[in-house]
């Protein structure tokens, strides 16, 4: 029996409708109500296992007003389960704005587990998976994404994102130049039929979904920042920012990457450069 008063959150199929719990499938069979992201698309799965379960709508756009009723529902003794489209309710997806109510309200929560695209594609990608950064979705604005990107340029874990098809192209492209040619996996349609892994750099899966375009939802996972240790000195540092200023870089950019390349301070490099006379060179 289902406690009474008692918000579930269900883990749904991120793809192949038969990866759903058995505990999850009662408790949708049993509570009085279903809050679910896209009603249209949950259907789908209740029909197939033959729930006939109530549901109301409960996105990112009615999300505030929809938790304080939902809150109210709960405190009049109905059960109620939270689902997404896919995956946890709460990862990328609305959630959490009820359930932090909930815990406001004293009201109790429970989690029943199930698929997850980011974990699951962090499996399949073959990156370390000791430690990593979940980060969703990037900002769709170029400014706001590489601003986003390039506070996670050091980042010493594996790194997953999820990102629309539409999107993916200019993403790489932002990773390409805010992480250098870091090794990347993109991995698409999880769980369906068509499910692929694309590994290479980054500039390479760019490159390849430039010429074939992506469908379904994505996840990148991005390679952990490896320090590169200094192999030059000053003087290297030197000839190197001269080499980029001729290649038609900026001096200040040339210094930038030259200090990123070393694993040293934009400082230092500066600093070899007012000691140096390789631009008065000819």
């Amino acid at each position: 029996m289902l406690a009474k008063g008692t918000l579930y959150v269900c883990g749904t199929p991120i793809g192949n409708l038969r990866d759903i719990t058995l505990r999850v499938l009662d408790t949708l069979r049993e509570v009085d109500l279903i809050a679910a992201e896209d009603t249209r698309h949950s259907r789908k799965l209740l029909q197939h296992y033959q729930i006939n379960t109530r549901m109301i709508s409960y996105h990112e756009h009615n999300e505030k007003k929809k938790s304080l009723e939902l809150v109210e529902k709960l405190k009049c003794g109905q059960a109620i389960a939270l689902i997404s489209d896919a995956g946890l309710p709460g990862i990328s997806d609305p959630g959490t704005e009820l359930i932090r109510l909930c815990l406001e309200e004293s009201i109790p929560v429970d989690v029943l587990p199930g698929p997850n695209a980011a974990l699951t594609a962090l499996v399949l990608s073959g990156m370390p998976t000791e430690h990593f950064a979940f980060h969703g979705f990037l900002p769709s604005s170029t400014g706001a994404k590489k601003r986003s990107l390039e506070q996670l340029v050091n980042l010493p874990q594996t790194q997953i994102f999820y990102e629309a098809p539409h999107r993916l192209v200019a993403t790489l492209e932002a990773m390409s130049e805010c992480f250098g040619d870091r090794s990347a996996a993109v991995v698409r349609e999880l769980t369906k039929l068509h499910q692929q892994v694309h590994r290479g750099t980054i500039s390479e899966l760019k490159e390849a979904f430039e010429t074939s375009e992506p469908r379904g939802e994505c996840c990148i996972i991005l390679a952990p920042y490896i320090p590169v240790k200094p192999i030059g000195g000053p003087e290297q540092w030197c000839l190197e920012v001269k080499e980029r200023v001729d290649l038609g870089l900026t001096k200040k950019d040339a210094m930038k990457d030259v200090a990123k390349r070393y694993g040293v301070r934009k400082s230092d490099v500066y600093q070899a450069l007012l000691g140096s006379q390789v631009f008065d060179k000819k």
